[in-house]
C-alpha cells in the first residue's frame, strides 16, 4: 500500500510539473498574460537624472516596431534586413551579442512597412506572422524555418491598410491567427507542421492588428479576437464562434473601431475591456454564464488608446488617449465603474505605450522618445523620473519589456537594455 501511494504521489507530482511547465513555456507579446503586467519586484522607484544604467545597446536589430522576447539566456527579436526587402528573426545572447539572423517572410509593402510581429516562443520554437500574412515556425536553436503558411493565399487573409501586425497566440497544439476576409475570422494551425486544425466562421471585414487573448470563465475557455468592427470569442478546441459584438455606438457608424483596432483586450472575472483611438471610446463587456453572449457594462469617452496598449493595476486601468495622431493625454479609469480618475498631459510629451511592474508605470512617449517612471495610483499622473532615448530612428512605437530587472527599449534598428533594479 505504501508503495502504491508513493507511485500515485509520484504520478501526481509529475503531472503537476508537466502542467506548470506547459503554462510557463510561452513567452511573447506584452508579458506572461499579454496584458503589459510584468512580475518583476524590488525595482527602482526613481532614476538618476541621466536615467537608469545602460547595460548594453545594439544597432543591428533591423527596422521594426516589435518587442524583444527573452527566454533563459537568449533574446529574440524581429526586424528587417539591410535592404528592407525581408523580415528577419534574430537571436542574441543576454548580453546583446547577435548569434544569428534568418529571413522568414515579406514585410508589408504599403504604409509603414517596418516589421510588426513580436515572436511567440514555446520551447525551442518561435512563431511569427509577417506583414504580408505568412505564419512561420522557426527552430530557435538551429535558426531554421520548420514550416511556413501563406495566410493570404491559403486562407484568404484580408490585410487592412497597414498590413498584418499580429503576435500569434499558441494554445496546446495550435497556433492562432486572425485572417479576416471571406473564409474565417480566426484559424488554428497545428504548431508542429502548420496543417489546418479548424476555421471559425467568417465575420465581415479585414484582419486587424489585435493579438488574440486566451481567457477562461466558469470553466469555459475562449480565444478573444478582433476583425472588421467585431470583437468575438471562439472555442479554442473546435473554432466555434461563441459570440461577436459590434455595438460600439454612434462613432462606429462613421469610422468603425475595426478600421484601426490594435490593442489586446484586458480580461478579469468574465469581464472584457477594450478601447481604440480616434474618439471611439472605451468599453467593458460582461460575458454571459454560458459564454455565448456579451453585454455592455459601461462606456468611457476619455480613454481611447491609439496603439500603445493599456494596463490594469489594483482595478484601475491606465493608458494614453488619442487627441490627434501626434498628441494625446494620459488617463486612469476605474475598472468597476468606468469613471475617469484623471486625464492629464505629460508636459512636452505625447501619447504612447505603457507597461507596469512593481507598482510603477513605464510610459514611452511615441513622438520624442522619453521614458517616464510613474507610480500606479489613480490620484494623479506624477512622473518621478524620465530620460530620453537617443539611438534609432522613426516613431517610438515598440512596446517596452521588463525581464529580470532589466528594461528593454527598442527604437527602429536600436535595442537598449537598462538596469532598473
Amino acid at each position: 500500500m505504501n508503495l502504491l501511494k508513493t507511485n500515485i504521489i509520484a504520478i501526481i507530482v509529475c503531472c503537476i510539473s508537466i502542467q506548470t511547465t506547459d503554462a510557463q513555456d510561452q513567452y511573447g507579446w506584452r508579458g506572461p498574460n499579454r496584458d503589459g503586467v510584468y512580475p518583476d519586484t524590488e525595482l527602482l522607484k526613481e532614476w538618476s537624472a541621466e536615467g537608469p544604467e545602460l547595460l548594453w545597446e545594439t544597432l543591428d536589430a533591423g527596422k521594426g516596431w516589435s518587442s524583444p522576447v527573452i527566454v533563459g539566456d537568449r533574446l529574440f527579436l524581429t526586424g528587417m534586413n539591410e535592404d528592407e526587402t525581408k523580415e528577419i528573426f534574430s537571436a542574441y545572447t543576454i548580453e546583446g551579442e547577435k548569434i544569428y539572423s534568418i529571413e522568414y517572410g515579406n514585410p508589408w509593402n504599403k504604409s509603414y512597412p517596418d516589421t510588426r510581429t513580436t515572436p511567440t516562443i514555446v520551447g525551442k520554437k518561435a512563431y511569427v506572422i509577417s506583414g504580408m500574412g505568412e505564419v512561420v515556425c522557426i527552430d530557435t536553436k538551429k535558426g531554421d524555418i520548420d514550416w511556413k503558411v501563406d495566410g493570404v493565399t491559403e486562407y484568404g487573409a484580408k490585410p487592412n491598410r497597414f498590413g498584418i501586425a499580429e503576435a500569434p497566440l499558441v494554445h496546446d497544439d495550435k497556433v492562432i491567427f486572425s485572417p479576416g476576409g471571406e473564409q474565417a475570422a480566426m484559424i488554428a494551425l497545428n504548431r508542429k507542421n502548420g496543417k489546418l486544425i479548424w476555421k471559425s466562421e467568417a465575420l465581415t471585414g479585414t484582419t486587424n492588428y489585435v493579438s488574440p487573448l486566451l481567457i477562461e470563465y466558469k470553466g469555459i475557455q475562449q480565444i478573444i479576437g478582433f476583425v472588421g468592427v467585431s470583437i468575438f470569442g471562439v472555442n479554442p478546441e473546435t473554432g466555434e464562434m461563441m459570440w461577436s459584438f459590434e455595438d460600439w455606438g454612434l462613432n462606429s457608424k462613421t469610422r468603425g473601431p475595426g478600421k484601426t483596432a490594435t490593442n489586446t483586450p484586458l480580461y478579469k472575472n468574465g469581464q472584457i475591456f477594450y478601447c481604440n483611438g480616434y474618439n471611439l471610446n472605451a468599453y467593458k463587456l460582461q460575458l454571459s454564464d454560458d459564454c455565448k453572449s456579451v453585454s455592455k457594462l459601461w462606456e468611457n469617452t476619455d480613454l481611447d488608446t491609439h496603439h500603445g496598449g493599456f494596463v490594469m493595476v489594483d482595478e484601475t486601468i491606465y493608458g494614453s488617449n488619442w487627441l490627434s495622431n501626434a498628441t494625446g493625454n494620459w488617463v486612469a479609469v476605474d475598472w468597476n465603474s468606468g469613471e475617469t480618475q484623471y486625464e492629464t498631459t505629460w508636459e512636452g510629451k505625447s501619447k504612447g505605450s505603457i507597461i507596469t511592474a512593481d507598482g510603477m508605470l513605464y510610459c514611452l512617449d511615441e513622438k520624442r522618445g522619453f521614458v517616464g517612471l510613474v507610480p500606479a495610483t489613480p490620484e494623479k499622473f506624477e512622473v518621478k523620473s524620465e530620460f530620453k532615448i537617443t539611438k534609432g530612428e522613426g516613431p517610438f512605437w515598440a512596446h517596452p519589456v521588463i525581464h529580470n530587472g532589466i528594461l528593454y527599449i527598442r527604437h527602429g534598428n536600436a535595442l537598449m537594455a537598462y538596469s532598473i533594479r
